[in-house]
């Protein structure tokens, strides 16, 4: 359901008949989100999400970009001018660009190995994310965090280990907290993660200490190839807090989780404590670039969620026939984030490596040079520089990243 569209009669005078066209003539459109489950809540959120036609074109050129981002990302690791692990979130993007529309600029967020779609929303900048991945000196990180770990201001990254962000996460908003900072943290994990211990012992001292943590279950339905009603005992995802109030969420609707997210933070805001947050999404491609996507699933099982639940494809239907945002403008949009992201992608091809000083940087923080043993204790190195930074802008001549 809609309140955007409407037909204006025009009536031409020269030929004495009246002709019907439609015309975009609303700033914004209200849409219905898409149904809730909620664990010891009472309340949803709202039935109905109201966007401006500035806001669609925000959040698709952001989803669209996260899309093409990871579908170059791919393509550079197959070239193999990306090593190493490379999680893909292609398919899950309006869970990452629904939660940022939901954030404050000060909330924190911390996530799993599959942050590239984070990162980027968090940075706005494509370069240093595919750059990242490269190795190369115009990444986020100076290319020494490679894809599992990127950071911005009140991002504490991608982390490698599984489960292991959720308790940090929690430590983070126990600092806000602390310091009476009505802001809360996004701590994120998949379901595949979601039997770790150390997630529930992050949900009981959350409860326990009242703190204004987001718990959010990313399940895509497969913990690397298991499917979840393999691996989980129960997959319900949003009532694992137990006694932490939960709610269930389409993580395929950009909108859903939007609201979703909004709520979650005015429950924690009250003062109420942590929320479990389960979004039901689904990705397209393997666990990791390495792995087949078909080993475990069938091709007909991923096109069946691509024609029917892809979350880009149905947002700009739901613009579109509402007449905020045009099919012309959409395409528009598509055309500056092919610009963009191809950009990108020849930075991250041709930019330089660090040099070798790099390896000695960026070992303590606020301390004088030190020596640094190397791989015998015959090679000892004083640091040359002490932070990355400083060696990018004093030897390589070049700005430095800034958080």
């Amino acid at each position: 359901m809609n309140s955007a569209g409407i037909t204006f009669r025009l009536f031409a005078s020269k030929f004495g008949s009246q002709t019907t066209a439609p015309l975009r003539f609303a700033s914004s459109a209200t849409f219905e989100t898409h149904d809730y489950k909620l664990h010891h809540l009472t309340e949803p959120p709202s039935k109905k999400a109201t966007v401006t036609a500035e806001e669609a074109k925000d959040y698709y050129k952001k989803m669209q970009t996260i899309r093409r981002l990871e579908t170059e990302a791919g393509a550079l690791y197959k070239e193999k001018r990306i090593r190493g692990f490379c999680h893909l979130y292609t398919g899950e993007e309006a869970c990452a660009v629904g939660l940022h529309a939901a954030m404050d600029p000060n909330d924190a967020v911390i996530t799993s190995y599959r942050c590239h779609g984070l990162a980027y929303l968090l940075r706005n900048n494509v370069t240093e994310i595919l750059s990242e991945m490269t190795g190369r000196i115009s990444g986020n990180v100076y290319g020494k965090g490679g894809s599992m770990h990127m950071y911005a201001k009140h991002f504490f990254g991608g982390n490698g280990i599984v489960g292991a962000q959720v308790p940090l996460g929690a430590g983070a908003a126990f600092a806000f907290k602390y310091r009476n900072q009505k802001n809360v943290c996004f701590a994120l994990y998949g379901d595949g993660a979601a039997n770790q211990g150390q997630i529930s012992e992050a949900f009981n001292m959350a409860e326990l200490w009242q703190i204004p943590v987001i718990f959010v279950c990313e399940n895509n339905g497969y913990g690397m190839g298991m499917k979840a009603t393999r691996s989980s005992a129960s997959t319900e995802y949003y009532k694992r807090g137990d006694f932490v109030p939960g709610i269930w969420v389409d993580g395929m609707d950009i909108l859903s989780v939007r609201e979703g997210f909004k709520y979650a933070k005015y429950f924690c805001n009250s003062g109420k404590g942590p929320i479990v947050v389960e979004l039901n999404t689904y990705r397209y491609v393997g666990h990791s670039t390495i792995e087949k996507r078909h080993g475990y699933r069938t091709e007909e099982e991923i096109q069946d969620v691509r024609s029917h639940r892809d979350c880009i494809v149905k947002f700009r239907e739901q613009c579109v026939q509402s007449k905020i945002v045009s099919a012309e403008e959409f395409k528009e949009i598509d055309k500056i984030v092919h610009d963009e992201v191809t950009k990108a992608v020849k930075i991250a091809r041709e930019d330089d490596e660090l040099p070798m000083e790099g390896l000695y940087t960026d070992l303590y923080k606020n301390t004088p040079p030190q020596v640094v043993r190397g791989a015998t204790p015959f090679e000892s190195v004083k640091q040359p520089f002490v932070t990355t930074s400083e060696l990018v802008e004093k030897q390589l001549k070049r700005k430095p990243v800034i958080f």
